[in-house]
């Protein structure tokens, strides 16, 4: 059973004092989590990433490939995380003309014992901060944001899906 402490908070013990929570005695089950963000910016600058003419290359495709590397290195980054042993992950990065930017969805998936809301999320925010310096040198007006959890299933705790806001 998972210890709560005086805060209601998994990670805080009763004394107060921050520790790693014991998941030994959890079932393992397949667990899959969905976050996503954007990067804003001018149009002119999105252009230049769609067309492969940013200064450092393909951003994309590298921003692509440093939030599937983020998001296996999450409990090197994150205090408390778990190592985990991830079966998927997958970054996709789609240009939204609205914003003007690009959108990053990533899907992190394994069997075990803990959630991997916290390997999404840092996938995504790795990707963003990734397509911020290859392309900084055009635009230091980006905006990176709406990084958030999208769903979740798998354990105890039961699925999750965000609801749209109106």
């Amino acid at each position: 059973m998972m210890a709560r402490g005086r805060s209601g908070l998994t990670h805080i013990d009763a004394s107060g004092e921050a520790n790693m929570v014991d998941v030994g005695d959890k079932d393992e089950t397949v667990r899959i989590a969905v976050a996503e963000g954007s990067v804003r910016m001018r149009p002119e600058t999105l252009a230049l990433i769609r067309e492969g003419n940013a200064r450092k290359g393909d951003v994309i495709g590298t921003a692509r490939l440093a939030g599937i590397m983020a998001a296996k290195q999450t409990a090197s980054l994150i205090p408390l995380c778990h190592p985990l042993m991830l079966t998927k992950v997958s970054v996709d990065i789609t240009e939204d003309p609205d914003l003007p930017g690009l959108r990053v969805e990533a899907m992190a998936k394994l069997s075990g014992r803990t959630g991997v809301e916290m390997e999404a999320l840092t996938a995504v925010s790795v990707a963003c901060l990734t397509i911020y310096d290859m392309a900084k040198a055009a635009d230091r007006e980006m905006e990176i944001g709406g990084i958030r959890l999208l769903a979740k299933s798998g354990g105890r705790s039961g699925d999750y899906r965000r609801r749209e806001q109106d």
